[in-house]
């Protein structure tokens, strides 16, 4: 790097570090105070919700990176500016592009990082935190849910050969990935009844088994009509043979990562998570636009680091008269602000109108790249 990359960098990064312990820090406070209503129920105690505020951390940290970083140049920037240090590098030969180029060099790490925290540090606390959290209240995850949780199982061979579908309802997920109050509904090629199957509770067994206890196995075999009378199609006449098992082996596509969904949002999902979930429900023909949308998030958000950078560098060009130091980190915080929120909008638009997944996901990056391109442009004529 070049001396004037080099000091760019450093005091970037000073700043950027800075900014980004103290949003943590008032992040922390406010999620604190949110957790203190758990506080007193089952054994969730205060030094348990410290816990549990600390482990979200992480992800916090993901989410500010390129509001952090917007912010901490804006405000170098803006000194440079107020100290006629950014004139003497323009007057020494510094051109606009060549400063773009400069300042997207300075993001890389920061890239880098926001990669490292969103795919691997984040992902696993979200899911410490939740657990935590269950356990020390005693709760299942499911518990906001009438009806326990439904998913619909990948096609299997039958015994005689037949393709059968299975919709599982599962009453509680425990944080230990223990499956309680299951109920198995299997379906024949024409979707008709052919087998229920209720279990106490279940544990997976590696590669693609479930252990079931305490199952209650009903058989639903079709009753052919008396002679010379036609089958009657909508009101079919069944013979149901139940058998009590302690013990079933269930192979199923399922696995407790599939079923860990419901621990974390989407967005706080690992893309490699994310992937195998979206497989899941491709093979089952179920919607997987919002988990397409989150995992184009994830691919570009990181990306969001340059977008901040680009809109930080219009503010070099503006002199002390135009504006106090703290006026424009104050208007840093607000177009940082305005970018999580269009980001967030977009997301809930693409959903609900089926938009292309990696066009939601590109298009409030876009959008404010633009500005800063054109903010650039304007402050270079001016």
């Amino acid at each position: 790097m070049r001396i004037y990359e080099k000091y760019f960098a450093r005091q970037i990064y000073v700043a950027f570090v800075f900014i980004l312990f103290a949003f943590s820090g008032l992040f922390f406070f406010f999620d604190l105070i949110n957790e203190l209503n758990s506080v007193g129920h089952g054994n969730y105690k205060f030094t348990y919700a410290v816990l549990r505020v600390a482990l979200q951390a992480p992800s916090r940290l993901y989410e500010i990176i390129p509001v952090a970083a917007l912010i901490a140049a804006i405000y170098v920037f803006a000194q440079m500016a107020a100290n006629s240090e950014y004139t003497i590098f323009r007057v020494s030969g510094l051109a606009t592009g060549q400063a773009l180029r400069s300042l997207l060099k300075v993001g890389v790490p920061i890239v880098l990082l926001t990669y490292l925290i969103g795919e691997v540090v984040g992902p696993y606390t979200d899911q410490l935190s939740e657990r935590v959290r269950l356990e020390a209240l005693g709760s299942a995850v499911s518990t906001d849910f009438k009806s326990g949780v439904w998913v619909k199982d990948t096609l299997t061979k039958r015994a005689d050969g037949e393709q059968a579908t299975r919709f599982v309802n599962v009453g509680e997920l425990l944080p230990d990935a223990t499956i309680t109050n299951v109920r198995i509904y299997e379906f024949d090629s024409q979707f008709r009844l052919t087998n229920v199957r209720l279990a106490k509770s279940g544990t997976f067994q590696p590669p693609g088994h479930w252990l079931l206890k305490d199952v209650t196995d009903t058989e639903l075999i079709g009753v052919p009509p008396p002679p010379n009378q036609p089958a009657d199609a909508l009101n079919p006449v069944y013979r149901a043979q139940q058998t009590a098992l302690p013990e079933y082996s269930l192979r199923s596509e399922l696995t407790p990562q599939i079923l860990s969904v419901l621990l974390v949002s989407p967005d706080r999902m690992s893309m490699f998570n994310l992937f195998r979930y979206i497989q899941h429900l491709s093979e089952n023909h179920q919607d997987t636009q919002r988990y397409e949308i989150a995992i184009w998030r994830k691919v570009l958000y990181p990306f969001a680091v340059f977008v901040m950078l680009v809109l930080s560098l219009p503010f070099a060009y503006l002199h002390t008269r135009a504006g106090v130091v703290g006026v424009k980190v104050f208007g840093g915080i607000m177009l940082g602000m305005s970018f999580q929120l269009v980001n967030t909008l977009f997301s809930h638009v693409g959903t609900l109108n089926t938009w292309p997944a990696p066009l939601t996901a590109a298009t409030p990056g876009l959008i404010y790249l633009a500005l800063g391109l054109l903010g650039l442009k304007w402050v270079d004529r001016h």
